[in-house]
């Protein structure tokens, strides 16, 4: 990893002050584009917007539990996110949210390759301009306008329960999340309120769990493959483990919450139909 850092900073040093002409990128010959993807989150949007035969590679995570569009990764190729492993299969253009670290937007601009850069939404609506500009920039406007209005036919066709549910939200390590993420706009978008009232990412408050209660539980579910299976969490705490046999609770597959995509319909729907269920059953 430092080799590939110093490789890259030696490129980049290149291309800005001159170099020898014999350590310059090959150029790139004209045809259709030919795509990678930094990042698990860069790998959802490559998958739903880009034909397979045009995708290089994805990131090593793209087949992993908690990407959304997993099964679509199957078979593609994978590369790490280092400009040494990237840059030799010769991208005309790279789409990133995290992937390649800090650097990587400018330096892959600096050698010639058009980068897509994600947005880290804070909402729903920001999740929607980010769909469309990733789709503009990847020449298929009209399959992000189509995605869009979908998602927007989705939230309107949502059986909400008349009453605001106090929820909490669990990750399998035992965190919360509050005002501000993405997490609290799911909640809200279905007709639940959070129980959790101080923003960012946080502990579950246990000290406050001991004298009042959610009416709902959301759990983050990332299947056997967890990292967090056999390890202590303030997710088994004995308050938490008597919480989830007591408060009716709804799991939501963890890739709907990964990243900021469409596919956090999936978890507003699976939320809103579960908070009418437990109004019509009166609990």
């Amino acid at each position: 990893m430092h080799r590939d850092r110093l490789a890259a900073g030696f490129f980049l040093l290149c291309l800005i002050s001159g170099c020898p002409q014999a350590v310059q990128p090959e150029a790139f010959a004209p045809g259709p584009p030919r795509i990678v993807s930094l990042d698990y989150c860069a790998d959802q949007f490559v998958l739903k917007f880009v034909a397979p035969e045009n995708i290089l590679a994805l990131s090593p995570d793209a087949t992993k539990h908690f990407s959304y569009m997993r099964d679509s990764a199957k078979g593609l190729p994978q590369v790490r996110s280092s400009a040494e492993a990237v840059l030799a299969l010769q991208p005309t253009t790279v789409v990133r949210s995290y992937g390649g670290g800090p650097y990587a937007r400018q330096f892959f601009s600096a050698a010639g390759v058009d980068v897509v850069q994600l947005d880290f939404p804070a909402d729903l609506d920001a999740v929607a301009n980010n769909i469309l500009k990733v789709a503009r920039q990847l020449g298929v406007s009209a399959k992000g306008t189509a995605l869009v209005s979908e998602m927007e036919h989705r939230l309107l066709e949502l059986q909400r329960a008349p009453r605001r549910l106090p929820s909490l939200y669990v990750t399998p390590g035992g965190v919360t999340t509050g005002p501000g993420s993405l997490v609290h706009e799911v909640l809200e978008a279905a007709g639940l309120s959070n129980f959790e009232l101080q923003k960012g990412w946080r502990p579950v408050p246990l000290e406050r769990l001991a004298g009042s209660r959610p009416d709902l539980l959301v759990a983050a579910s990332f299947g056997q493959k967890s990292a967090h299976v056999d390890a202590w969490t303030l997710a088994r705490h004995p308050l938490m483990m008597e919480l989830m046999d007591a408060v009716p609770r709804v799991d939501i597959d963890g890739a709907w919450t990964s990243c900021g995509g469409w596919f956090l319909l999936d978890a507003i729907e699976a939320l809103a139909q579960r908070a009418a269920g437990i109004e019509d059953s009166g609990l």
